[in-house]
């Protein structure tokens, strides 16, 4: 078991989600975000059912940034409720566990 976790988030457009991206970077609380367009997600929302377009956010960072995360996601996203689901990582390679480690100093 290790303190690393995924969080998932979606995003209207790729510009919202490298904004945030290099900006949980530039700050620590992420060691690499990875940004996956061509995203459809179909969700309930106020009553309806919904479809857009959106794009995916993997971010790799620790248990104890995921507040921060959090706080730094809602700040500079467009959504009234900003998808923000947490994973948690049960194991992985030694030399890129390290490296996540390293990159969250």
């Amino acid at each position: 078991m290790t303190d690393f976790q995924i969080i998932l988030c979606t995003c209207s457009d790729r510009e919202q989600a490298e904004r945030i991206a290099h900006r949980l970077v530039e700050l620590h609380l992420a060691a690499c975000v990875n940004i996956l367009p061509g995203v459809h997600s179909i969700y309930r929302w106020q009553g309806g059912v919904e479809s857009a377009a959106e794009v995916l956010m993997l971010i790799k960072t620790r248990a104890a940034h995921s507040n921060e995360v959090q706080s730094t996601i809602t700040s500079l996203h467009s959504y009234e409720v900003p998808e923000f689901l947490v994973l948690s990582v049960t194991g992985g390679s030694e030399p890129y566990l390290a490296w996540l480690n390293a990159s969250l100093q």
